[in-house]
């Protein structure tokens, strides 16, 4: 937490910041739907931000940062594809279990929030040029 209080511009940036996160862990996500491996150890699993929020007592704002990315969801299917290259010596792959319509959902929320910030910045920042206005008047 930094020593001077955290203004608007800094709480939107950091949340800006966050879904920035997990728009790049969702778009992982769906790149590796569908990809197999011959282990269930080398098999692909979905990545999730884990998000911290802070309280910032000088300014009464709360901000969120991500604290780490982990792994999430269900296992990796083991499907039985002896034709496959990756299979195992028991013609068996391990496919990775995205949830593509769950990803999707969680890229379009990503989208709209981090929209949602830019409208903060931007109402913020008309907000101070018009009170900068007002002296001049």
């Amino acid at each position: 937490m930094p020593d001077q209080p955290l203004n608007i511009f800094q709480v939107a940036g950091r949340a800006m910041s966050a879904q920035l996160v997990r728009m790049n862990t969702t778009a992982s996500n769906l790149a590796n739907a569908g990809q197999v491996a011959s282990n269930p150890g080398d098999a692909y699993r979905t990545v999730k931000p884990v998000f911290r929020a802070a309280f910032d007592e000088a300014t009464g704002m709360s901000t969120v940062d991500v604290e780490k990315v982990v792994t999430a969801g269900a296992e990796p299917t083991k499907r039985y594809d002896p034709g496959n290259p990756m299979a195992d010596k028991d013609g068996n792959v391990w496919e990775s279990a995205v949830d593509e319509t769950r990803e999707l959902v969680d890229m379009m929320e990503t989208a709209r929030t981090y929209q949602n910030n830019v409208e903060v910045m931007q109402t913020a920042k008309t907000l101070i040029t018009q009170t900068l206005n007002l002296g001049r008047s």
